[in-house]
């Protein structure tokens, strides 16, 4: 199986043209469109995207992920064997959230042109000229030592997301994905949340947490868990994204009642 992640959208024919080319090398795969709706050139939202995923497909997918602004620059283009199948794409720091949840097992630079569309491609759609087939072929049987260089995880690029910063009365994170609702994921896991007494401030405004969205009035905010085991922002029936005036990495604080 092969899931495909891009921010190409479905108005031109980017998308349509990549399957094409996976199903000329290989008509028998199966092909999942995980999403193509990644905000323009997002890495970060894309990064979420996969990580949140990996866990509902079968072991052995090959996840295929293009949002690439730097494409055609000198970013690697890569392959990532890890517990749970394996990725290929950019190195843009878009394979970051799964390499930090699971354990890699090779990295190679897709430097084997045998295995590209063809020996010379376009400086602006990698996704179909390099990515595609490489996943195409993968899911044929050959093997990572077949693509190019090995790489190391330190090659890795990693994302700028900054680090939590927690103490016994505050926890302070940072927005990593914003849903089409407007809903604000944090990166700050449930656990950190678990039996406490906290609530979340932001500008002199305070959200307390609730289970559900409608546990609060039409447009009231809400703190809750989301199903991805975040902290998320919400307000029922209502974009928090615009009551807050919120942007991917922009920080969120809780505060821990002793």
């Amino acid at each position: 199986m092969i899931v495909l992640l891009t921010d190409f959208g479905l108005q031109d024919v980017y998308v349509g043209v990549m399957k094409g080319v996976i199903y000329t090398i290989n008509p028998s795969v199966t092909l999942v469109d995980l999403t193509h709706e990644i905000p323009r050139q997002n890495i970060l939202a894309a990064s979420f995207a996969l990580q949140e995923s990996v866990p509902f497909f079968p072991d052995n997918t090959i996840y295929l992920a293009v949002v690439d602004p730097g494409v055609g620059s000198d970013r690697k283009p890569l392959a990532i064997s890890f517990e749970r199948g394996i990725l290929v794409g950019p190195n843009n720091g878009i394979f970051t959230g799964v390499t930090n949840n699971y354990e890699i097992q090779e990295i190679r630079e897709l430097t084997n042109r045998k295995y590209w569309l063809n020996p010379n491609p376009s400086n602006t759609f990698h996704g179909r000229d390099i990515f595609a087939p490489v996943a195409a072929y993968l899911s044929k049987g050959i093997t990572m030592a077949q693509l190019g260089n090995q790489l190391k995880k330190e090659d890795l690029v990693g994302l700028p997301l900054p680090p939590l910063q927690v103490t016994p009365t505050e926890i302070i994170g940072a927005i990593q994905y914003i849903d089409i609702y407007g809903n604000l994921v944090t990166n700050i896991p449930a656990k950190l949340l678990e039996n406490k007494n906290w609530y979340v401030t932001d500008k002199g405004i305070i959200i307390h947490p609730h289970p559900t969205y409608s546990s609060v009035g039409v447009n009231q905010l809400v703190a809750l868990i989301g199903s991805h085991g975040y902290l998320e922002i919400a307000v029922n029936q209502g974009s928090a994204k615009m009551v807050l005036n919120k942007e991917y990495g922009d920080t969120i604080t809780v505060k821990i009642n002793s």
